[in-house]
């Protein structure tokens, strides 16, 4: 591997870093989901996340935690985020299984494998004001920042602006898939909840791998 990378055995902190944001956001995702749905999106994961915590063990790589994420969402949350996120997080795990460290290019890789796994599994597309409208653009900044020669950093960067704009146009859709679908014109005005929990989520991604980045660049001796 070549330029910035972290080593997996430290990426617990990452994945704590994913369960902190859903944590301290819970209440606000059920609040907004109370606009357009049942008001227990951020009861649910709260619920989830706060499992996969309690099962994580101080050795727990990255792809260990992911892997424990991905499996308690999709076995112990119902609805629809439980099976959505808990298949995310498990393809993520699948692309790096075995690897020791992370680069840029196994995380758009990991993005690449959730996304779509995302895609088929739920059947939404963009402009259907789900979290496919965070996840969709998120992924497409990522590696459009790699292709224009940006370093890892840099594409986390690019990915969390475009999160926090597909968040933020949703707010204009009316639903086509879900619950808040029914509510038609009634759904325009409010932000989706599963495309704020996302956003929230790849932006706790950016910051986290951010840091580890900076620690890993800083016991880098200088030559």
């Amino acid at each position: 591997m070549t330029g910035a990378t972290f080593p997996a055995s430290r990426g617990r902190a990452v994945v704590e870093a994913l369960i902190g944001t859903i944590d301290v956001n819970a209440m606000l995702l059920s609040e907004i989901d109370g606009a357009i749905g049942d008001g227990d999106h951020g009861v649910n994961m709260r619920k989830g996340f706060t499992r996969a915590r309690q099962k994580l063990t101080p050795t727990t790589d990255f792809v260990g935690c992911l892997e424990i994420l991905g499996d308690t969402l999709l076995t112990e949350i119902g609805g629809s985020m439980g099976p959505l996120y808990g298949t995310f997080f498990e393809e993520m795990a699948r692309v790096a299984a075995g690897c020791p460290e992370i680069d840029a290019g196994l995380f758009g890789s990991m993005l690449d494998a959730g996304t779509d796994a995302v895609l088929d599994l739920g059947g939404a597309r963009v402009g259907d004001k789900t979290l496919v409208d965070v996840l969709v653009p998120a992924r497409d900044a990522y590696r459009g920042s790699l292709a224009m020669g940006g370093s890892f950093a840099n594409a986390l960067d690019g990915m969390a602006r475009a999160a926090d704009q597909g968040r933020d146009s949703t707010r204009d859709m009316v639903a086509r898939i879900g619950r808040a679908s029914r509510l038609g014109e009634r759904s325009r005005g409010v932000v989706d909840p599963g495309a704020t929990s996302c956003a929230l989520l790849l932006t706790a991604f950016a910051m986290s791998i951010r840091e580890l980045l900076s620690v890993t660049d800083a016991e880098v001796p200088a030559t």
